[in-house]
């Protein structure tokens, strides 16, 4: 029997599945990672804890040259690197596992104080500071070798921050708050592995200096800092994204010139200053909920403007010491699709999900359809079913498919029992099934059929959804599959569901947070998301990003907005199990936006980029969903 390692212990067997579970579920070992604290108080000492455990701080070792606070810090898997203050250009390392001193590691490209700095395993960031008057620069430096620093190049404000306000995932650094002198609420980014100057990310909820940054691979998580009052609040953003912060938790006390780490589960706040004067406090939280936090233990002594660093934050390939593998989607495809559209559209479009840009030819439809049954999909084949071909071929009942691994055009896959449009579709690695939506010439239908998706052939009859309508949104789980919405001609909030694998007629889940028609559904293995649509007319555009969880029953919560209000979405996103794309549509006039959303989260989505063509209700697809998973 295998031996699966439990959190305090690395060792031993995984298999896939457990392995899959432990880095979507967020608990890969991470038991020995490390948080150090570097200090000038006290006559300049590296202390250190362990992230994952709770206590006291220990004696690391001793700094190289310091003599004043305003420290920073960044680190790699491997080393801890900081700023010392005798000279401002000092840059000084530690190997992080090895207690020790700290030695030369090179300068700066100009000597400053209160910088933000943040990294990856290859590069440290560091950027602003004072000089004394306010700077703008970005350096980097090679972690792994010694050197001196290069430059990146700059910040869109002169800023300085009095404490460590970076965070960052292994491609992207962001910085946030600070004093421009005025008190800032900006959030700048820059990719890592380039150079060039910083772009605009969001905002702060609230214009803070003396801010504690830290990370998972896919938060970043802004905390503590003044107003100049002392304030404790938490807030986050997505790192892949761009957007404001959004308030998600307290810490103990309102405290300024904090340090903030992470081991990418776990984010720890170490000291600050109080109106009462310096702490000894360490907190923790869970990064992914929020909160308030708990305390964690102590430091050696009082201090504020410390320097925290650790061998497993979100910057180092989702942290976990090199032991974690990279993120992957088990459901193995980051393709999307986008099949026809008004006004009947031949072309098929693709893009990549899990980046940005815009769309790119694939092939033709053998027909040019819109309004589809739907588009649905395994980890091979994209299908589309049904549809309204035009005045000449007006409905046909028709199933057509591509490979993704192959570029060209679509060929027949079989019949669908009834001509229809206005449906909507949804899939598991085998089975795809729709509902007709408006079935012609009978009209608005319940009716839902279903094919094998690995053999050509014609439909047959599944069940029936809880109540006839059409322009409805479709999402599943590797289990259920859920349909949302519509029109019955009057708007729903209806939410119900069905087994994939059986057949039968669908269960009631739950009510949208809106009623609305023409929405689009993306999933990942859990959550289920239903954007856009129209409501409360047919001809009012909505903007509503709602959410559930799929494995449970229930109504569906407020997730954020689309970034432009839209209907003709039906059967318009592509996702994989981390992000939605939203495709098209209609604000009244048809558009080439692309949204996305980070699925886990909540936020307003952001541009994604376009497709080639204005249109809207095309047949989507993607050959890596959260339906796919397990499969």
């Amino acid at each position: 029997m295998a031996n699966y390692p439990q959190l305090d212990d690395a060792k031993g067997i995984w298999n896939l599945r457990e392995v899959y579970d432990a880095v979507m579920g967020g608990y890969w070992p991470n038991a020995n990672s490390r948080a150090l604290i570097e200090s000038s108080d006290g006559g300049g000492v590296i202390g250190f804890v362990t992230i994952a455990s709770t206590g006291n701080a220990s004696v690391f070792g001793k700094p190289l040259a310091l003599t004043g606070g305003d420290q920073t810090g960044f680190s790699s898997f491997t080393r801890g690197v900081f700023q010392g203050n005798s000279p401002l250009d000092t840059l000084e390392y530690v190997t992080i596992q090895t207690l020790g001193n700290a030695a030369d590691f090179g300068n700066l490209s100009t000597g400053r104080r209160n910088l933000f700095s943040t990294s990856n395993e290859t590069r440290g960031i560091v950027a602003g500071g004072i000089t004394p008057s306010i700077q703008n620069i970005i350096d980097y430096v090679t972690i792994s070798s010694t050197g001196n620093a290069t430059d990146f190049g700059d910040l869109t404000a002169s800023t300085t921050t009095e404490a460590n306000g970076g965070a960052s995932s292994p491609t992207r650094a962001l910085f946030g708050g600070g004093s421009t002198p005025s008190v800032s609420n900006k959030i700048d980014f820059v990719q890592i592995m380039t150079t060039g100057n910083a772009t605009d990310f969001g905002d702060l909820t609230t214009a803070t200096n003396s801010v504690a940054g830290l990370s998972s691979s896919t938060r970043g998580v802004f905390g503590l800092g003044t107003t100049p009052s002392y304030v404790n609040t938490i807030q986050f953003v997505n790192i892949s994204s761009q957007g404001n912060a959004i308030d998600y938790g307290d810490a103990s006390s309102g405290r300024g010139g904090a340090g903030g780490t992470s081991n990418s589960v776990r984010g720890l706040y170490c000291m600050g200053s109080t109106p009462s004067g310096n702490t000894n406090v360490i907190d923790f939280f869970t990064i992914a909920t929020g909160g308030t936090v708990s305390d964690f233990g102590d430091f050696l002594f009082n201090t504020t403007e410390c320097a925290v660093v650790s061998d497993s934050h979100g910057g180092l390939n989702d942290g976990y010491q090199g032991t974690r593998p990279l993120p992957f989607n088990e459901a193995g495809g980051d393709i999307g699709m986008f099949a026809g559209g008004s006004p009947q559209l031949q072309l098929i479009q693709t893009i990549n999900i899990s980046s940005t840009g815009n769309a790119q030819e694939f092939g033709d439809l053998t027909t040019g359809r819109r309004q589809f049954a739907g588009g649905f999909s395994n980890k091979t084949r994209s299908l589309s079913a049904n549809g309204y071909a035009g005045p000449s071929l007006s409905y046909p009942a028709i199933i057509e498919y591509v490979e993704f691994a192959t570029k060209g055009n679509s060929a027949n896959f079989g019949n669908t029992i009834s001509a229809s449009e206005a449906g909507s579709a949804l899939a598991n690695n085998t089975r795809g099934m729709y509902s007709l939506g408006v079935a012609v010439p009978a009209g608005v239908s319940n009716s839902i059929e279903y094919v094998t998706i690995s053999t050509l052939g014609n439909a047959a009859d599944f069940g029936n959804l809880s109540v006839a309508k059409h322009n409805v949104a479709g999402l599943s789980s590797n289990t259920r599959g859920i349909n949302g919405g519509g029109a019955t001609p009057s708007l729903s909030d209806v939410i119900d569901y069905v087994t994939i694998s059986t057949t039968g007629d669908a269960t009631d889940f739950g009510n949208l947070s809106v009623a609305r028609a023409q929405l689009a559904g993306a999933n990942s293995t859990v959550r289920g998301v239903f954007g856009g649509g129209a409501s409360p007319t047919t001809s009012a555009n909505n903007n509503t990003i709602d959410y559930i969880t799929i494995a449970t029953t229930g109504n569906a919560s407020d997730f954020g907005d689309l970034v432009t209000a839209r209907r003709g979405l039906h059967g318009s996103v592509a996702s994989n199990t981390i992000k939605g794309t939203f495709a098209g549509g209609q604000t009244p006039s048809n558009t080439t936006e692309i949204d996305q959303i980070t699925i886990a989260s909540t936020a307003n989505a952001t541009d994604f980029g376009d497709l080639i063509v204005t249109t809207n209700n095309v047949a989507a697809s993607a050959n890596g969903h959260g339906g796919l998973v397990g499969g």
